[in-house]
């Protein structure tokens, strides 16, 4: 992790401006702004329904926003082409909240799926079997290899996803609700793990979650999405502090 001191405008890494989505009459993104710095961990958080999802969507270009700015690595989204989007996708690596394992295929045959999809990141004579390796005992499941999916407990799962993600090497890491479902023990072997990753690869990390105890402790800076806008922005000690009773709503135990 770093500390706040530590970041520099110079290192933006991917930027929203004035973000807007509408469905009918149901606003659901009034004009959000964030931005995510090299090596860091953001949590964005907001209650259900907030826009959180919505907002990765247009992030990865998978939803076209009403109206705004996304630049990601110095791209802009907006004018990306399909084929310059998936270019771009293959440095940002993306842990669903259900951890979406593909159930007909082993844990070896999961990653190696996305080697198979984006090969051009790679040279011809990559090596499947290391990668594969490499970013299963990262997470420390080489073991899980030729498991299926059925096989796995909740906390497997989204460690192996997590490989799945890690075997791109993304220079960006989106979480969505890293420990939803899991037990707290489980939740926080997960939390570690992220620390972990973040200390040995240098990855930018937007984790979105409800978790309050994942942002205390995985949190480099936190940003509340609150009626569509960033509300508040800060660390966790210095929101969990605030005395603004929508700010104090997300501490509360």
């Amino acid at each position: 992790m770093i500390s706040p001191s530590d970041i520099s405008t110079d290192n933006i890494v991917l930027e929203i401006r004035d973000l807007r989505k509408s469905f009918g009459d149901n606003h659901v993104l009034n004009g959000f702004n964030m931005k995510l710095y090299q090596g860091e961990n953001l949590v964005i958080m907001g209650k259900s329904g907030s826009g959180k999802s919505v907002m990765i969507k247009c992030l990865v270009g998978l939803m076209e926003a009403d109206s705004g700015f996304i630049r990601v690595m110095n791209n802009d989204i907006t004018t990306l082409d399909q084929k310059a989007l998936d270019i771009l996708r293959a440095d940002i690596g993306f842990l669903f909240q259900g951890s979406a394992l593909y159930d007909s295929m082993t844990v070896r045959e999961n990653l190696e799926f996305p080697l198979r999809r984006h090969t051009k990141k790679f040279n011809k004579d990559i090596d499947t079997e290391t990668l594969v390796n490499e970013a299963l005992d990262s997470v420390g499941l080489l073991s899980a290899i030729d498991l299926m999916p059925a096989e796995l407990s909740g906390g497997m799962k989204r460690r192996i996803a997590l490989a799945r993600t890690l075997i791109l090497q993304p220079k960006i890491i989106l979480y969505d609700e890293p420990t939803s479902g899991l037990d707290p023990i489980t939740a926080k072997e997960i939390i570690l793990l992220m620390q972990e990753i973040q200390d040995k690869y240098g990855t930018s990390s937007l984790i979105i979650t409800h978790d309050v105890d994942c942002a205390r402790v995985i949190s480099d800076r936190m940003i509340l999405l609150i009626d569509g806008i960033d509300y508040a922005e800060g660390t966790y000690a210095e929101l969990s502090s605030s005395d603004d009773p929508k700010i104090r709503a997300f501490f509360k135990h």
